[in-house]
């Protein structure tokens, strides 16, 4: 999977430390945007982001307004939500806004790398 980049949108150090090391085995570029705003502005900016691994709760503009942002620019471009609210409202608005999947924390290493490998191929 060279070549690919994924973009995390995560606010929280740990768990961007955390997802970036389960995805080390994947040899894809990591780039972090630590607020929705970010992710709009990297996606923008970054034609070679592949992903967004999209955290729902984020300060400056969250992950939902920052998907239906970056759904403007780039209609095509995977975007998984991630997120520690495992209720079926959440998900369900996630896949309404425009996620294509979504992943409950603490994500697990196994259905993190099955889940991204399903949209990078």
């Amino acid at each position: 999977m060279t070549n690919k980049s994924i973009l995390i949108a995560e606010d929280n150090d740990l768990n961007y430390f955390v997802i970036s090391k389960m995805l080390t085995s994947l040899g894809t570029d990591i780039i972090r945007a630590e607020n929705g705003l970010k992710a709009v502005e990297y996606c923008k900016s970054h034609e070679e982001i592949s992903l967004v691994l999209m955290d729902i709760k984020m300060p400056v503009m969250d992950g939902y307004e920052a998907t239906k942002e970056i759904r403007k620019i780039r209609p095509d471009l995977p975007i998984i939500a991630q997120t520690a609210h495992a209720n079926e409202y959440d998900r369900d608005t996630a896949f309404k806004i425009g996620c294509n999947d979504y992943l409950t924390k603490p994500i697990m290493q196994d259905r993190l790398i099955e889940v991204v490998k399903k949209y990078l191929g």
